[in-house]
């Protein structure tokens, strides 16, 4: 499989939202309030009120993150990202997370997938790959790389995908931290 880096993005958070215990485990919404971000090919901002994260921590531990947010790059082009992903690992790292301490990333898996929809042709290569990111939590950065059906299409320089916002819930499983 040949993957290439595509983007970096940082986002601000609004208000969490604590939805609470559903039928599947805790639930809260992170409204994002806009953010940037930069690849070789695409650069923009995340726009506030259309992108939020919803982040569901199942009784097994493990968070889901539900990621979706509406890019806007800087020729006017809008890019709808869905994000799904998984992080998990022992009870101490993820206590340790929840409490915003510095952890190597080696010690938990957190990988998400994004997909991306556009209707401009400049950016239509988003539309035929997956990309694939590994999380750092506590760096708030994951490593964002795309697979498409004709890789030349791919974004060929180096980017990550990093977050400005928490992506657990806090140790106690409610709170963000």
């Amino acid at each position: 499989m040949n993957t290439r880096p595509l983007m970096t993005m940082q986002v601000k958070v609004a208000r969490v939202l604590d939805v609470g215990a559903v039928p599947y485990g805790t639930r809260r919404i992170a409204p994002l309030d806009g953010g940037t971000f930069e690849g070789p090919r695409l650069r923009g901002t995340v726009l506030p009120g259309s992108s939020a994260d919803w982040l569901l921590l199942r009784p097994d531990g493990v968070l889901e993150l539900d990621f979706r947010a509406t890019l806007q790059t800087d020729d006017g082009a809008l890019i709808s990202m869905k994000s799904f992903g998984l992080r998990h690992g022992p009870p101490e790292i993820i206590a340790a997370l929840g409490r915003g301490e510095t952890v190597d990333p080696s010690t938990y898996y957190f990988r998400t997938m994004p997909r991306f929809e556009t209707a401009h042709p400049g950016y239509s290569f988003l539309n035929r790959l997956i990309a694939v990111a590994t999380g750092d939590r506590g760096d708030r950065v994951a490593e964002v790389e795309g697979v498409g059906t004709d890789p030349d299409q791919v974004a060929a320089d180096a980017g990550q995908l990093g977050h400005d916002h928490p992506q657990s819930l806090g140790a106690d499983g409610h709170g963000l931290t």
